[in-house]
């Protein structure tokens, strides 16, 4: 999902428009972890980015798309661009301290 996202609507507050982009991320989140993993895959992961403008976008860890959203909220920025990149994700084992 690469896509900019309006925080404005001539009818609708904007926290109901924050609230509706989070469920349309929530929503795609969901729908892209039901797709089947390729072999050798342990889960799916993804490569995020957040801007203001797509050429200011920074990458950022999918736990902090809601921050992220909410500060744009807060900064009342009129349009935010968001996207989001799945891949297939390997777990790697921990190296425990003790052992070594």
């Amino acid at each position: 999902m690469k896509k900019t996202f309006a925080l404005t609507h001539p009818k609708k507050a904007v926290p109901r428009v924050v609230e509706a982009v989070k469920y349309e991320v929530k929503k795609y989140l969901k729908r892209e972890r039901r797709k089947s993993l390729p072999a050798g895959a342990d889960y799916w992961d993804f490569d995020c980015r957040f801007g203001h403008t797509e050429q200011e976008a920074k990458v950022i860890h999918v736990k902090e798309i809601n921050k992220f959203i909410d500060e744009a909220e807060s900064l009342a920025l009129a349009s935010f661009y968001l996207e989001i990149l799945a891949k297939p994700g390997v777990r790697q084992k921990k190296i425990d301290s003790d052992d070594e």
